[in-house]
């Protein structure tokens, strides 16, 4: 029996992905000035007008407006109803609750990292496997350097018809769990009006497609590039955009289980996204230890409290040890009370817009991605 598996991507100038981008670029730009600031940013786009809405707790002053426009200007939209310059924005930020504050300052303890709380009670995944260099798993791999390629041609010159929305989506067939050959590939993207549909077809397959390595194609692969046809209306003028509607495409392409909370617009105290990356690095890290081959972590928190209620491991049949003995030592050699998460993975800086589109993990340079604790994990292989 055949196995297939699919996993999409979106460019950055995707209406929930802009949205995304915009909610951390706020929140970059308050940790420039007060790393210790409390952020849970969201914003809505539609045809011609943008909102900005959430709570904030900071002594940083920032143009929320000024940031949105920049990112909307940095991201391409520069035509049409929605442009940096004519789309209209509402800003509705408020402080924190103090209930939700009171949670994460609880004064009880002597020692800091058990008198800092979790910001909200949830559960949250990392997973790591051996199919890429990164430890990704390959579908949204090759997506999202599909919608990433998608919007370089673009922004070179390269396909200058090209405007800012895309998709893009990759479906892998697999010997076992060892990944065969690429089925099906899809590219939809945004254009002008004057280019055709045969060029741009043609120049998809040129300039996008062909970052996909040669070995894993062969002549039954698929392509559908705009499959529906023209594509001249994107982003929030064609439809509208929301943060955090793409958390399956910020996380593994559906490869493993979800908790359902989103990253974007979220400062480090918010599990959701502090502890989904301290979840990769532990993945990866156990992979990349030799541990196992594949790893799906779940670790969960009651709001207001500094350990975790519960710690899951799942390698799948691939572990070197019993799962039981890998969450032991997850326990023992991983310190997950969230002042600990932010403090080893130094999560007080801005460099969260660098996340917002084409995935939050298997990208160099940032620190969850890291191996710093493969090595000593090796040490239980004896």
């Amino acid at each position: 029996m055949r196995k297939f598996f699919t996993s999409e991507s979106v460019t950055e100038g995707h209406p929930d992905k802009l949205c995304d981008r915009i909610s951390d670029a706020c929140v970059d730009e308050i940790l420039k000035s007060d790393p210790l600031a409390r952020c849970a940013i969201e914003c809505c786009a539609a045809y011609d007008r943008l909102l900005i809405m959430g709570e904030v707790t900071t002594n940083a002053e920032i143009d929320y407006e000024q940031v949105a426009r920049k990112t909307i200007f940095d991201t391409g939209y520069i035509h049409g109803s929605f442009a940096y310059d004519k789309c209209r924005i509402d800003v509705a930020v408020h402080r924190q609750s103090p209930d939700i504050a009171m949670g994460v300052d609880r004064k009880e303890s002597a020692d800091v990292k058990d008198s800092f709380g979790a910001g909200d009670q949830g559960m949250m995944f990392g997973y790591a496997c051996r199919e890429t260099e990164e430890l990704m798993p390959l579908p949204v791999a090759l997506a999202h350097k599909l919608a990433k390629k998608l919007t370089e041609v673009r922004k070179c010159g390269i396909l200058p018809y090209l405007r800012p929305d895309g998709k893009t989506q990759v479906t892998v067939e697999y010997d076992g769990k060892t990944p065969k050959r690429i089925e099906t590939v899809v590219v939809s993207a945004q254009h002008n009006s004057k280019v055709s549909q045969e060029q741009l077809k043609e120049d998809i397959l040129k300039h996008v497609v062909s970052i996909i390595p040669a070995e894993l194609l062969d002549n039954e692969t698929k392509y559908f590039i705009n499959p529906t046809g023209r594509f001249e209306i994107g982003g929030p003028e064609g439809d509208s955009g929301l943060t955090g509607r793409k958390i399956i495409v910020d996380t593994y392409g559906g490869r493993c289980a979800h908790g359902g909370g989103a990253f974007s617009g979220k400062d480090a105290t918010k599990v959701d996204r502090s502890a989904a990356y301290m979840s990769r690095y532990i993945c990866k890290n156990l992979v990349a230890a030799g541990l196992c081959d594949e790893a799906e972590l779940q670790v969960a928190y009651a709001i207001g409290v500094a350990q975790p209620v519960s710690v899951f491991v799942d390698t799948f049949g691939t572990g070197k040890l019993p799962d039981s003995e890998i969450a032991d030592i997850i326990v023992k050699e991983f310190d997950l009370r969230p002042y600990s998460i932010i403090e080893t993975l130094d999560l007080r800086k801005p460099v969260f817009l660098q996340t917002a589109a084409y995935g939050h993990f298997g990208k160099e340079g940032l620190s969850w991605e890291r191996l710093t604790k493969a090595n000593d994990l090796k040490k239980y292989l004896k």
